[in-house]
């Protein structure tokens, strides 16, 4: 069996973020670029002032998503290609580490960015890609040309997003996801302000430390539930209408998996980036499946323990995880995909971790295909835009009255944080993935039946919940501030929160899953 990291955290003594974390992104950064300027404007002043300007707005990477326009990727060509789209991802996280460490030097020079970082990454972006098209061509397949044209990057502001404006709560003018689910489109999350460092003011004058690692989140990030206007469904459920109907299958089958109290976790991601270690960048917890690494192969996962009372599934479930930035430090403080890559604070292990499987509301259920691989959400959707994003925020007794989707919710005393997570539930009847890992599956149409001949699965819900200590919101900052794990680049905003799901239910129990909710059961 490959490589499974299962770590118990540590208590850590507080530690300062290194003087340099002062000079990163979004507000901090912007503050010191002007603070900088002004202080030593000279004859040039005009000048200074503005590559001091320029600089502010830059914020963070942002770069095509080659994955996702892939659409046929040979057998033979499937690892090797997963390797290059993950070091597609390893260049952006070390050319975002360079451009949040030059911060004066971008303030000296406007074309500091595109000389130093951005060109240099697109050279490197460019030969990746073709190392992309090699593999594909000689394992038989067509390479579309048009992604060659994905190698340049630009530079993204700490207050834009290819979304829409959401302003704290969800826009619901996209398309409806109707089966439970939240509306793919819509809200785009206003990421201006500044934050203290965990807490702390960093001692520095004119500066706001911008997250405990630098990079997120802000206090733009925060809101809270109790000013927010209601934009949920009353009565139906968290943020949608309900799943099945009077003409469907109304059953639910219920797993109980625990809440990865044996702190299961790694940065691997066995789905996009299989073979490839801290392919995720970003911690993730583990319940069901136990033996779930980037090395795994679905043999290995078939005949792997699971935390899930029933011994027959032994699927894997996997979400990044949350983590409170206090001013504390993780076990993972000095790892990649943890410290290293701005994700620190502690890590919060869910009070209640709920799986739950239900019908379609306009008929009947197939089984799922053993190893059917599922991604919901889009852990790169602050530079992505919103198209897959997917994302329910909400608290204890809000939760059929508002959903978050662009900002975290402040809940008030009493309250526990919600992140709901409802999947894809109609499935191509013959694929257990696809080359983009999304095609495969699809959500249901609006009146609630699945497109283009696909056929209707158990949808997976998945309701964290989480003991939070409540943020405070001063004078611009935010105070205990808390954040999904995230490629570092994306600034820990609240709309990359993602979930995963690899199906290895047996056979007998994913048949009993399919009676119990096409005959209106509800089962365990």
């Amino acid at each position: 069996m490959g490589r499974n990291i299962r770590k118990r955290r540590s208590s850590m003594a507080t530690k300062a973020v290194a003087a340099s974390a002062a000079l990163a992104l979004g507000g901090g950064g912007l503050i010191w670029a002007n603070f900088y300027a002004s202080a030593h404007e000279s004859n040039s002043g005009r000048n200074a002032t503005k590559a001091a300007t320029a600089a502010a707005q830059v914020a963070t990477i942002s770069c095509p998503d080659v994955g996702q326009k892939l659409t046929n990727v040979p057998r033979g060509a499937k690892q090797g290609v997963a390797t290059e789209l993950a070091n597609l991802d390893k260049q952006i996280t070390e050319a975002y580490t360079r451009l949040a460490s030059t911060r004066q030097a971008q303030t000296n020079d406007a074309s500091f960015v595109q000389n130093a970082i951005t060109g240099p990454l697109k050279e490197k972006r460019a030969a990746t890609i073709d190392r992309i098209r090699i593999n594909i061509q000689r394992s038989g397949g067509q390479f579309n040309n048009a992604l060659s044209q994905l190698a340049a990057c630009t530079t993204q502001a700490a207050n834009t997003n290819a979304g829409q404006a959401g302003n704290g709560q969800q826009n619901n003018g996209g398309q409806q996801q109707n089966d439970g689910q939240n509306n793919e489109n819509g809200g785009q999350q206003n990421n201006g302000g500044q934050q203290q460092n965990g807490g702390q003011n960093n001692g520095n004058a004119g500066q706001a430390q911008n997250g405990q690692g630098g990079n997120g989140p802000v206090a733009a990030d925060f809101v809270d539930i109790t000013k927010v206007q209601a934009n949920a469904q009353l009565g139906v459920g968290a943020n949608g209408l309900k799943a099945n109907g009077n003409g469907g299958s109304r059953g639910t089958f219920t797993s109980s998996c625990g809440t990865n109290g044996n702190d299961n976790h790694n940065t691997d991601n066995v789905i996009v980036a299989p073979g490839v270690t801290n392919g995720a960048h970003h911690l993730h917890d583990y319940v069901g499946n136990q033996n779930n690494d980037a090395f795994a192969s679905d043999q290995e996962l078939a005949g792997a323990g699971t935390s899930c009372q029933n011994q027959g599934d032994k699927s894997s479930y996997f979400w990044p995880v949350l983590r409170v930035q206090d001013g504390s430090q993780d076990f993972d403080q000095n790892n990649d995909g943890g410290g290293k890559e701005g994700n620190v604070g502690k890590i919060l292990q869910p009070a209640q971790a709920q799986i739950k499987f239900v019908g379609n509301k306009r008929g009947k259920v197939v089984a799922m295909p053993t190893a059917l691989r599922i991604i919901t959400g889009d852990a790169k959707a602050f530079v992505n835009g919103n198209a897959n994003a997917n994302v329910n925020w909400s608290c204890t007794g809000f939760e059929n009255k508002v959903q978050l989707e662009t900002q975290y919710p402040i809940c008030p005393q009493g309250s526990q944080v919600v992140r709901t997570t409802n999947f894809q539930s109609c499935w191509d009847g013959q694929n257990i993935d696809s080359a983009n890992h999304r095609t495969h599956v699809a959500f249901v149409q609006a009146d609630g039946t699945c497109a283009n001949g696909f056929k209707a699965i158990p949808q997976l819900q998945v309701r964290l919940v989480y003991n939070v200590p409540a943020p405070k919101l001063q004078n611009g900052t935010v105070v205990q501030p808390y954040a999904v794990d995230s490629f570092p680049e994306n600034l820990h905003k609240p709309i990359t929160d993602h979930n995963d799901f690899i199906n290895f239910f047996s056979t007998n129990l994913m048949n009993k899953m399919v009676n119990c909710i096409n005959t209106g059961k509800k089962c365990k």
